[in-house]
């Protein structure tokens, strides 16, 4: 009977050794899976979207906590059924790290074919799920988002100091994140337009930052708004904190807009300072395009810039409001001229019309292929002899210009449409983004997908 409890017992004790033992291999596997997950496999969100100096808890909307999962296998996908910005991503190929501290990354590269976006539009279910649609269903492929709008207003709630300390903040967008969730499902390649110069609020409320009279008042254009001094680095600053937060939000490219002096008011009024007498207004907008573009450049962003359609028409900085075709181009990406047809002069404003690559057009509104392929066929053919590194998308009129008065426009709706982006084809282009200020877009002048 004693010999039965003592086999019994060192029975008992093997199969224990043999649990335990299990149990520390078992335990041991699970520590090297979840560190290999950790080095290889689950993305580093901080990496996305955070540099130096700015916490998890400062990105708008954030809750502060991330998890961090392993990941379901990826399901084989067809390379030839992704979008542009998508191919590479399959079949082994390497995709691109997320940016960390002082490592630049590749820039995504999409063929744009987009449509401007307001930020109360953005905001508004309704109106920005019709949108999507849109783009689901033509040959669009892109969304350009105002991120801060022409009265200085920051669309959502933004974590940038000094937006927040003169609160310039409007919550038009709403849920920000889920913008931006909702592109990124759709594979919709988001663009944030930034209003550079023209700032009433900002120039208002940071004085110092603001465009001067002689006399040291604020500066006011004629429908009485401030503005930022393009010659003030602290406003490249602002502008350049404001562009990191929209990269850090997941937009794949930065687009620019009044990044120019100003046109009208009173112009010989105003004192730039000491900087004027050194350099001019197109040193200086070339100079804040290249401080935004290597302040960007960890994020793996694009830098675009808006200009005037007839930038290059003309020679120079032709209206001296900072515009050079040839150095605004010299270290952006892209640049965008509005070659809106119904901004071209006409023959009952000045009597002759516009000359376009050696063509008149008495009533440039009524001729869109004319005006717009001329206009890009110049551009294109300056910035080749320059060798300037820009690319050219235009942004295309997809609205009617009734204020010009009888005679003097169309109405524009598909054929018009057409008509401008055939023109782009034509003078050897590949990108387009249609303007609407009320975002209601003509749908029959897109080819359907």
């Amino acid at each position: 009977m004693g010999n039965y409890f003592k086999k019994q017992k060192i029975f008992f004790a093997l199969v224990g050794l043999i649990i335990i033992s299990t149990l520390l291999a078992f335990a041991t596997v699970k520590i090297i899976r979840s560190r290999m997950y950790s080095k290889q496999e689950v993305p580093r969100v901080e990496d996305n979207i955070e540099e130096p100096g700015i916490t998890r808890e400062g990105i708008p909307g954030g809750s502060g906590k991330w998890e961090s999962v392993p990941p379901e296998p990826a399901e084989k996908v067809n390379p030839d059924d992704l979008p542009e910005h998508k191919k590479g991503e399959q079949d082994g190929q390497p995709v691109e790290e997320p940016a960390g501290e002082g490592k630049p990354v590749k820039e995504e590269h999409v063929k744009v074919k987009g449509i401007y976006v307001s930020g109360w539009i953005a905001g508004t279910k309704e109106r920005f799920d019709e949108l999507v649609e849109l783009i689901e269903t033509t040959e669009l492929n892109s969304m350009v988002i105002d991120v801060k709008e022409d009265k200085g207003n920051i669309t959502y709630l933004s974590d940038v100091p000094l937006v927040k300390e003169i609160d310039a903040s409007i919550n038009m967008v709403g849920d920000i994140q889920k913008i931006m969730a909702t592109l990124k499902e759709k594979n919709i390649y988001p663009i944030a337009r930034i209003v550079c110069f023209k700032d009433p609020l900002a120039s208002g409320r940071l004085p110092d930052l603001a465009i001067k009279t002689k006399d040291g008042s604020l500066w006011r254009d004629n429908k009485g708004n401030t503005w930022l001094n393009p010659y003030n680095e602290e406003t490249w600053k602002y502008i350049v904190d404001i562009s990191k937060e929209a990269a850090r939000l997941g937009f794949k490219d930065i687009q620019y807009d009044y990044v120019r002096f100003p046109t009208d008011g009173n112009i010989k009024t105003i004192d730039y300072g000491d900087a004027e007498k050194t350099k001019t207004k197109s040193q200086a907008i070339a100079e804040f395009l290249a401080y935004a573009k290597k302040e960007l450049s960890p994020f793996g962003v694009h830098v675009s810039a808006d200009i005037f359609g007839i930038v290059p028409v003309v020679e120079g900085d032709y209206e001296q409001i900072g515009q050079h075709l040839e150095e605004i181009s010299s270290e952006i990406d892209y640049i965008c001229p509005m070659v809106y047809p119904s901004h071209y002069a006409n023959a009952s404003q000045n009597g002759v019309g516009q000359e376009i690559n050696g063509i008149l057009y008495k009533y440039p509104d009524l001729e869109p292929y004319g005006v717009v392929y001329n206009t890009l066929v110049l551009a294109k053919k300056r910035l080749e002899a320059s060798q300037a590194k820009a690319k050219i998308r235009p942004y295309l009129q997809d609205f009617t210009a009734s204020y010009l008065g009888k005679g003097n426009y169309q109405q524009y709706g598909a054929e018009q449409i057409r008509d401008q982006i055939q023109a782009t084809y034509d003078a050897g282009l590949e990108e387009w983004i249609l303007w609407d200020p009320s975002n209601r877009y003509t749908v029959d002048g897109l080819l359907k997908e």
